[in-house]
């Protein structure tokens, strides 16, 4: 019977490894994976993220049976065209306050965020949006307009 004192080590035993040396090893391997990590999020960064956003010049055409002071909202857009017995005109439907979406109402647009309130025009009637809604550019175009959601113009300007 051997015991272990008295047993003879191979020299093809293994040196047991001291602790600080495997934690050493182990700070080696969780930095080659990090980077291994950076790596493959950096190769991706080329390639955009965001999706294409639609033209904001874009054509209309109103239909035949809209009523003068009616609202007509394009799909996917974020505008509302009127016509009158002036001409036509086209309203950003973007609060001015933090950027929802407006709804049209009876009286003109409500906020459903914060609860302003606009008129037709886009005057503010309640707060707290500090400014109208803004006016865009409208031209004439074939059969129809073309809207331009970048460009401004006074309010009140009609086609």
């Amino acid at each position: 019977m051997t015991t272990k004192a008295n047993e003879k080590k191979s020299r093809f035993d293994p040196e047991p490894m001291p602790r600080r040396d495997f934690l050493g090893l182990a700070a080696l391997g969780s930095m080659a994976a990090a980077m291994l990590f950076s790596l493959f999020g950096m190769l991706k960064l080329p390639k955009a993220a965001v999706s294409a956003s639609p033209a904001k010049k874009f054509n209309v055409s109103l239909p035949e049976n809209l009523a003068e002071g009616e609202a007509f909202i394009p799909p996917g857009r974020n505008v509302a065209v009127f016509r009158d017995g002036e001409g036509v005109y086209a309203i950003s439907t973007v609060c001015t306050h933090l950027g929802c979406i407006v709804k049209t109402s009876s009286n003109g647009f409500d906020c459903p965020c914060h609860g302003s309130g606009f008129t037709k025009d886009g005057t503010v009637r309640k707060g707290p949006a500090p400014t109208a809604l803004p006016w865009l550019k409208v031209s004439k175009s074939g059969a129809g307009f073309t809207i331009d959601e970048e460009s401004k113009v006074k309010n009140g300007t009609k086609v």
